[in-house]
């Protein structure tokens, strides 16, 4: 038996395969540019980019954020980039794809939790995300909403007060924070003393379109959520 009542998740790189749609656009843009960098090498200048967009400008809508940090990436790269690479970027969002299990596996959690989002994203964009999903979200939470971006605790607060209002806890103990990101999530996860999930989709790979980080342990890691929603009886 599990004690906890809630779920609360990030959105991309757990649920959503945002390293595959972030490529969809950098790899033909490199291509076309010229810039000699393989995915890793992408993903990781793109991890440097959106973290000092989202440090820089916590109030700045998602899609914002990406035409800067598109533009950095041609700043530090080497490459071209156009108004057309930058909207590429910033409007693909809602068409990254889902992992494959992952939609199969929120219908099994949600037979038994409720299921909070929060997301490093803006409204907008993660509509096209809970259509693949199924939608099977009891609320959800942006950063668009709270006027901040994780690791920063404004998507906790906002979670934590809204859960408690609606009944859905009564206590930390009861909410569990489902995530890949050790950086984006964990980290601040743990500064508040919750319990953790770690989806580690990369495999024991570290690094990719998240910042490293270090020093934090989950209480749980799976490389799916498949392996979660089993782990959790569902």
């Amino acid at each position: 038996m599990t004690p906890f009542r809630a779920l609360t998740f990030d959105c991309y790189g757990t649920l959503i395969d945002w390293e595959t749609g972030i490529l969809s656009t950098l790899r033909p843009w490199a291509m076309r540019s010229r810039v000699d960098a393989p995915d890793d090498a992408l993903l990781a200048a793109f991890a440097r980019s959106e973290s000092v967009e989202e440090r820089a400008d916590p109030g700045a809508n998602y899609r914002d954020v990406l035409r800067r940090v598109m533009t950095r990436l041609g700043a530090e790269l080497g490459g071209i980039v156009t108004d057309a690479d930058r909207e590429a970027l910033a409007c693909g969002v809602g068409r990254w794809p889902a992992f494959p299990d992952s939609a199969d596996a929120l219908r099994r959690l949600k037979s038994r939790f409720r299921l909070v989002i929060t997301s490093n994203v803006d409204r907008a964009s993660f509509i096209g995300s809970a259509f693949q999903l199924g939608d099977p979200f009891d609320a959800v939470i942006t950063a668009e909403d709270v006027g901040s971006y994780k690791p920063a605790l404004g998507h906790f607060v906002r979670a934590e007060a809204l859960m408690r209002e609606r009944g859905w806890i009564t206590e930390r103990s009861e909410w569990l924070h489902v995530a890949q990101s050790l950086y984006h999530d964990h980290v601040p996860a743990k500064a508040l003393g919750l319990r953790t999930a770690w989806i580690d989709r990369r495999s024991g790979r570290g690094g990719g379109a998240t910042p490293e980080a270090s020093g934090v342990s989950p209480d749980i890691a799976c490389r799916t959520l498949a392996e979660l929603a089993d782990r959790l009886g569902c």
